[in-house]
């Protein structure tokens, strides 16, 4: 006839083909470990550390976009008391305090 038989192949070959069938799914996992995770590790690291590192005085924004001026951090509860005006004063949790503000002093010399 004209259809030739199609035989399977054997499983001899085994142990190269499971490797080569993984190398794809490791090297994938590879790359979104060093472009993903890696660095949002390092990010959650540093943003814990600048909360531990609050204190009084320091001009912060909060993740609902408020800037204030930390006047009483409490340490027991966790809360930190944050004037957003004269004489206006909000506590907030301080995971929600996403970034302290450094002001730079101005440059005004004139070349």
């Amino acid at each position: 006839m004209f259809i030739s038989p199609a035989y399977a192949q054997d499983a001899a070959g085994g142990g190269a083909g499971v490797v080569m069938q993984l190398l794809p799914l490791v090297l994938i996992f590879v790359v979104f470990y060093f472009l993903l995770i890696r660095p949002q590790q390092r990010k959650m690291k540093e943003h814990k550390a600048m909360l531990g590192a609050l204190k009084r005085g320091d001009k912060v924004v909060t993740a609902g976009g408020i800037l204030g001026e930390v006047k009483l951090v409490k340490d027991q509860t966790d809360e930190v008391d944050i004037e957003i005006a004269n004489g206006v004063r909000v506590t907030v949790i301080r995971g929600t305090i996403s970034a302290v503000i450094n002001p730079q002093p101005a440059n005004d010399a004139k070349a």
